[in-house]
């Protein structure tokens, strides 16, 4: 009866241990996911080039798009009769207003200065574009409209409704050169204005934010602190796998002291013992008559 309790106690025992190693060989596997994806979120952190809206959802930009199409439209209804470089320099201010934004939006990825100086450069361009059309108006004694102008405010208010995108190009082939040149000169102030507070933003993000050399150092830095720190954290595992590797071979020595190994016995056959007989050979019976 003892023998049973024994073993019955041994029997638990040896089931205990078995689910604490399937346990603790669960945790490990949960640790080690873990430790990926923490690795994985990690190499992400160290992408140092900023991410960035596309120039195309930028306000600025479809308002010097719209700029520039009128004044191709302009040139082609108003300035045929004059001299080619006129028309030429105007149409190219316009578009180099367009372009500098959309190549210093994409430049900006890997250049913060690149980013400001071609945003002023659009700028300057749309200031040179505001120049000819004021003196289209000057030479031609055309009057420019202002706040005290009866059709200004209604101008400015449909310049800046969600509808001009879709409406500028109908109505402005129906305008007189009066009202498309001061209709630009709107927009040139409307769009001056904007890159003006853009690289307002763009100074300011600069000088919080740094540019791209010093985001590459920092990037690196921190690269090169997570990597001693997961050395760190992985010496510390071994050092924890190697404890517990003594922990499970003393184990199995308790389990070998506890279940000592039995030596087999060979079965044994039996011999048989073979009985020679000797044949008997008949007497023969006396013959009573004979004596």
């Amino acid at each position: 009866m003892n023998d049973n309790n024994r073993n019955d106690r041994n029997d638990r025992n040896d089931r205990n241990d078995r689910n604490d190693l399937s346990n603790r060989s669960n945790l490990s596997n949960r640790n080690n996911r873990n430790n990926r994806n923490n690795r994985s979120d990690r190499s992400n952190q160290h992408l140092f080039l900023p991410q960035h809206g596309h120039y195309k959802n930028l306000r600025v930009y479809h308002m010097a798009e719209a700029l520039y199409d009128l004044t191709f439209l302009f040139c082609r209804r108003f300035m045929s009769a004059h001299s080619d470089r006129t028309v030429d320099q105007m149409v190219q201010a316009a578009r180099s207003g367009k372009q500098n934004i959309a190549e210093g939006n994409q430049a900006s990825t890997t250049s913060s200065e690149t980013e400001i100086l071609l945003t002023n450069v659009a700028r300057a361009s749309l200031e040179e574009l505001l120049s000819d059309y004021e003196d289209y108006l000057r030479t031609r004694s055309l009057p420019q409209w202002d706040n005290t102008h009866p059709r200004f405010s209604a101008m400015r208010e449909w310049t800046r409704s969600s509808d001009f995108k879709t409406s500028y190009a109908i109505k402005a082939a129906k305008m007189s050169d009066e009202e498309m040149v001061n209709l630009c000169i709107t927009l040139c102030y409307q769009t001056i204005y904007m890159l003006t507070q853009l690289l307002n933003t763009l100074q300011s993000r600069f000088v919080t934010q740094g540019g791209i050399k010093e985001r590459m150092h920092a990037a690196r830095t921190r690269y090169r602190k997570a990597q001693d720190q997961e050395l760190s954290t992985l010496r510390q595992e071994n050092a924890l796998l190697r404890q517990r590797v003594a922990q499970l071979e003393t184990h199995i020595k308790q389990l070998e002291n506890r279940y000592p190994p039995t030596t087999p016995t060979t079965p044994t056959t039996p011999t048989t013992q073979t009985t020679q007989t000797t044949p008997t050979t008949p007497t023969t019976p006396k013959n009573p008559s004979i004596r």
